[in-house]
């Protein structure tokens, strides 16, 4: 009788930090650019990073075709999107129906937050700061001074910072047009999400953990648990992961970490060709990791902003490579790319073509002018 073999699971397939890289810039819409509509772009995403007003125009401009900056602000003036504390406790773009979904599922992070104010919050009954502060800002929109000066008058001796932080972490607030449009401003006046959208959160999609594991996946992918959690903001998610394992692949990177995609998910030849791409600050494809080498090289990390200024970041064939900023002189766009590696010819050429293509877009400049130079020095 023929002795019984046992077969043993072929080990995953390793991905390297170029297969990753273009499996992202795919699904971030960055290798072509892509004919969807800006509200489906921003659906797609899980929201635009959006601590300043204009980055969230600038990630659109780089990953959709014949994009109009008033077609993101359409959607903020019809109050389709809104600008929001989300993810990471930060401000994001969001379409209506994702500020009202992500609400219950980024509540850790705000949590997290408080807990840091805590000392300056002693005697403050946090679920009547909770109702004060909705109540004040439903009356009206509110300026975050007025808000604070409002909450003072309850709880006088409490520190202003944390009265005006556990308001914003306890009550979902939105940032009100004009403040965000393109071509406008504003000052920030906050009220709350449902109030601003004329509508509650229960008339929103569910939206699970699984379902923003998985599309997160789909905009972020193949990624590791601790990249999902890094993206959102939250801890503990590695049951969420076993749960759905069944219908997930799984690959290895080179370090040997774990990384979960989608089957139908796009992972392109490493050697796709990818196009240069000027991306703003806080760009989600810069933030969406806790290992993000597939997207700044270990010898660029840190290098897209020194002390508490933030560069726009330049791709070079798919990876961060070279620094941008924006001079303007009277009529004339002037904008100044620093490599931080030098580039071929057809790169330079490349490089060159997009920003003026960029300059056209999205600044009212008659003139454009863009040079190769030195804005930030890394010696100091």
């Amino acid at each position: 009788m023929a002795a019984k073999t046992h077969r043993t699971a072929a080990p995953p397939a390793v991905l390297t930090p170029r297969a990753l890289n273009r499996a992202t810039l795919d699904r971030q819409l960055l290798l072509r650019r892509s004919p969807m509509s800006a509200k489906d772009a921003v659906t797609h995403l899980v929201g635009l990073q959006a601590q300043n007003t204009k980055p969230p125009y600038f990630q659109l401009y780089a990953r959709l075709a014949d994009f109009d900056p008033e077609e993101l602000s359409g959607l903020m003036e019809s109050r389709e999107a809104v600008r929001t504390v989300s993810l990471r406790s930060t401000l994001h773009t969001h379409t209506a129906d994702d500020a009202l979904s992500l609400v219950p599922l980024v509540r850790a992070p705000r949590d997290r937050e408080l807990k840091g104010f805590r000392r300056g919050l002693e005697g403050v009954d946090l679920d009547r700061l909770a109702a004060v502060t909705r109540e004040f800002v439903e009356e009206r929109p509110r300026p975050l001074g007025e808000l604070r000066e409002e909450l003072l008058t309850h709880w006088p001796d409490a520190d202003p910072l944390a009265l005006s932080v556990a308001a914003r972490c306890l009550q979902p607030l939105v940032q009100v047009t004009p403040r965000g449009l393109w071509g406008r401003s504003g000052q920030v006046a906050l009220t709350t999400v449902e109030h601003w959208l004329g509508r509650s959160a229960a008339s929103a999609p569910v939206l699970t953990l699984d379902d923003t594991v998985l599309r997160y996946l789909g905009a972020f992918g193949p990624a590791s648990v601790m990249d999902f959690q890094a993206w959102a903001g939250l801890t503990r998610t590695k049951e969420v992961f076993e749960r759905l394992r069944p219908r997930l692949l799984t690959f290895r990177d080179e370090r040997g970490v774990e990384l979960f995609d989608l089957p139908d998910a796009p992972r392109p030849d490493p050697e796709t060709p990818a196009p240069p791409r000027f991306l703003p600050e806080f760009d989600n494809v810069l933030l969406g990791h806790a290992d993000r080498t597939r997207v700044i090289p270990e010898v660029n990390k840190g290098r897209n902003g020194k002390g508490n200024q933030t560069y726009g970041s330049v791709l070079v064939d798919g990876f961060l490579d070279a620094l941008w900023r924006v001079d303007r002189e009277g009529r004339t766009a002037i904008l100044t790319v620093q490599t931080l590696r030098k580039p071929t010819r057809t790169q330079r050429t490349e490089i060159t073509e997009e920003a003026a293509r960029m300059l056209t877009v999205m600044t009212d400049a008659t003139d454009h002018d863009v040079r190769f130079g030195t804005f930030l020095d890394f010696e100091d």
